[in-house]
């Protein structure tokens, strides 16, 4: 099972894709892709219900959220209300420790995205600050990555053991599908993609573009 796990809509600030086109496009374009998550930055979009869509397209769509921290950015996924009053999503110096405690502690599950990009990825913060206990997947292969960024992802992840996995990180409508996570289980919930992530039985894909 496919599934692209980073991509955002026009509920973030700097988003330009309406959820609906998300879903025309995959079905135009017949991407091999069963569905994709949407990780809104520095919220929680508790209010969209996208099954009229799901069911209409036949793409599972969930909903996870991105925060900041002193690392970088890191995708949260299993949001709940113990982990929305947990701390500030829209803080953006929140300490990746407590961001990575609270999230297992709520039963989610946390992936610093894009880790070599400069600023907003944590290992661009390791000679300064160092690793960080907790830290299990990071996102390997990101579809805006730029020069090595995703290169220098995949050869730290193995330098330090993280798992990896892949998104688009997709703000607009064409971006969606460019890297994804291919799963060896179903998923059809987020509670299943939460399970999943805590196991092994997945790997990040870089899909070639037309």
């Amino acid at each position: 099972m496919k599934l692209d796990l980073h991509n955002h809509s026009i509920k973030s600030d700097d988003g330009r894709a309406k959820v609906e086109n998300y879903c025309k496009w995959i079905a135009k374009r017949e991407l091999d892709l069963d569905g994709f998550v949407l990780s809104e930055h520095r919220q929680w979009d508790d209010e969209s219900d996208y099954r009229p869509l799901e069911d209409e397209y036949g793409v599972l769509i969930l909903k996870a959220s991105e925060v900041e921290t002193e690392y970088g950015h890191v995708l949260i996924f299993g949001v709940n209300d113990d982990l929305v009053n947990a701390f500030d999503f829209a803080d953006v110096r929140n300490p990746l420790s407590m961001v990575l405690a609270e999230t297992k502690r709520c039963g989610g599950f946390a992936v610093p995205c894009h880790p070599s990009r400069a600023i907003v990825g944590m290992f661009s913060h390791f000679d300064e600050l160092g690793p960080v206990e907790g830290v299990e997947v990071v996102e390997t292969l990101n579809g805006g990555g730029r020069g090595t960024e995703n290169e220098d992802a995949v050869r730290l992840a193995a330098e330090y053991g993280y798992r990896g996995v892949g998104g688009s990180d997709a703000h607009i409508v064409s971006h969606i599908g460019r890297c994804v996570t291919e799963f060896d289980d179903d998923i059809a919930t987020i509670e299943d993609l939460v399970s999943a992530l805590q196991g092994d039985r997945y790997r990040a894909l870089s899909v070639p573009l037309d």
